[in-house]
């Protein structure tokens, strides 16, 4: 027999579904582009979103449990198209309906309505929220890492085989890059000890992952949620306003006003008003009714920096406020109801306040219930390095000036350097760094920008230094205390010698102005 045409006939070929295929490579491409993230979350939520849309479900979640973690922790998650509600029927279901199943026999899981399937439709949320069509697919095997659920189609039907074929090629590339971002994750985690309590508290704005930091951020994890007072104990310039924010931040109160009051740079015959306001004619500016902090901050927190400073008269108002929840304005008869947290701070030593009788003891074991501990720079000087570029940057930014960069000169002089006003004489100390750095129009600061020669033109008691002093070779920390000595002389001579007021312009309280002058060696001009 002969054939004619082409040549031999052969069997018929199903017709190629072009547009499967145009989905499918698609999906692949896509795939490809989830895999340049670096970051799991932003990972995970992309995964999520494209996998809701090629399926057409109106639900989704997609959950990764890092098993190296605290069981205590939360998953990684992400939701779209769920409410509230939503989320947390899906993850009660973690340990049991259709995700358990899935999660235990390692199978994915398809029905068509799980209202009428036998497995699923005796569950009380099934019947509840009327749950139809659902796919859920294990992330991940021996044990699964996590788990895919899409619930409901924006079209009416089940998910289908494609649909199921895109999920788990889906839940397969996932595992495999979720697994590689998770052991990313611990490595850096393993070389900050602070990394998963930040994330936690969200603290960003605390430098630094030193063990003190680390073990600051343990107590404020536990202490934060609690709404109890709390009384922050370090040197100034610690940082204890920044702890705390975050202890406000991570508190029912939250959403509502966190308001600070230095104690120490304030006159004493204003600080009541200050705190507690006051009705008209009360004092000589009270000529109409003055809102106090207290106030201001309902609903929300109440910071008191440097609260040894306090009158005496104003630290019994104050006990009275933690001990009822009521104050008085100055001048006012009427008790005003007040909900407020308060966080107080000191640099001082209130027991030997307390045996000096310069503070309340009743007030004292009102706030030492929950104190913590804030550590100084010089406990944590392994972030120096880190603390030193971050103020590099901020300062860069707030001046609008060209990227400037600390040498590695510099960062050796601040890290052997001594920073007796701890975090915030360091960020000052980088700050004039890098202004002097653009104005010699360089882009890295050098040791010089640091402890440049013209400021240090008096030595400890104020005297100028001579070159003995220079032939003596002194060492960064007496050219700083040499520097501190003139500037906090040059404050005080332009104040009159008001410690209140240089209290005020250093932003310090009036009992460490009286420390640098003693120990700084400064002494009063005659006749001022």
């Amino acid at each position: 027999m002969v054939y004619q045409g082409a040549g031999p006939p052969s069997a018929v070929s199903e017709p190629v579904d072009v547009e499967r295929v145009r989905r499918e490579r698609d999906l692949y491409r896509k795939l490809l582009d989830l895999g340049r993230n670096n970051e799991l979350e932003p990972f995970l939520e992309e995964a999520l979103a494209l996998i809701v849309d090629i399926a057409g479900a109106r639900r989704g979640y997609l959950e990764i449990r890092d098993d190296s973690a605290d069981a205590a922790e939360t998953p990684f998650w992400m939701a779209r198209g769920c409410t509230e509600e939503d989320v947390a029927e899906v993850r009660a279901s973690m340990s049991r309906g259709v995700i358990a199943q899935a999660v235990a026999s390692g199978q994915t899981i398809v029905t068509s309505s799980a209202l009428k399937d036998p497995r699923f439709r005796d569950r009380g949320s099934v019947r509840a929220h009327r749950i139809e069509a659902v796919l859920c697919a294990p992330i991940g095997a021996d044990p699964p890492l996590g788990v895919l659920y899409l619930q409901d189609r924006v079209q009416p039907g089940p998910f289908g085989d494609e649909d199921r074929a895109h999920v788990e090629l889906l839940a397969r590339h996932v595992a495999t890059f979720a697994d590689r971002l998770l052991l990313r994750r611990r490595s850096a985690e393993s070389a900050d000890p602070t990394l998963p309590l930040r994330k936690r508290l969200r603290a960003d704005g605390i430098i630094g992952r030193s063990p003190a930091l680390a073990r600051l951020f343990q107590q404020l994890v536990v202490i934060a949620p609690l709404d109890v007072s709390v009384l922050l104990l370090g040197p100034t310039g610690s940082g204890k306003t920044a702890v705390a924010r975050v202890l406000h931040n991570n508190s029912a109160r939250a959403g509502k006003p966190f308001v600070e009051i230095n104690c120490g740079a304030l006159p004493e015959a204003l600080i009541e008003s200050e705190l507690f306001g006051a009705v008209p004619g009360a004092h000589s500016t009270a000529n109409r009714r003055v809102s106090g902090k207290v106030e201001a901050a309902e609903g929300g927190t109440l910071f008191l920096d440097e609260i040894a400073e306090l009158s005496v008269t104003a630290q019994a108002a104050l006990l009275q406020l933690l001990q009822s929840k009521e104050y008085f304005p100055v001048g006012g008869s009427k008790a005003v109801t007040a909900d407020v947290r308060i966080v107080a701070a000191t640099n001082t030593d209130l027991r030997a306040a307390v045996s000096k009788k310069a503070f309340r003891e009743d007030l004292f074991y009102r706030l030492q219930v929950l104190p913590v501990r804030v550590p100084s720079l010089a406990e944590r000087r392994e972030d120096l390095p880190e603390l030193a570029a971050h103020f590099c940057e901020q300062a860069v930014r707030t001046y609008n000036l060209p990227r400037i960069e600390l040498s590695v000169g510099a960062l050796r002089a601040v890290e052997h350097a001594e920073w007796p006003g701890n975090v915030r004489e360091l960020a000052h100390a980088v700050e004039a760094a890098v202004i002097r750095t653009a104005a010699d129009g360089v882009l890295r600061v050098e040791q010089r920008h640091f402890f440049p020669e013209p400021e240090l033109n008096r030595g400890d008691a104020g005297g100028p230094l001579s070159e003995d002093w220079f032939a003596g070779r002194p060492t960064l920390q007496a050219a700083t205390r040499a520097f501190q000595a003139r500037f906090v002389r040059r404050v005080l001579d332009e104040g009159g010698w008001n410690v209140s007021e240089a209290a005020a312009r250093l932003d310090i309280a009036r009992s460490h102005v009286y420390n640098l002058i003693r120990g700084l060696g400064l002494e009063r001009p005659k006749g001022v």
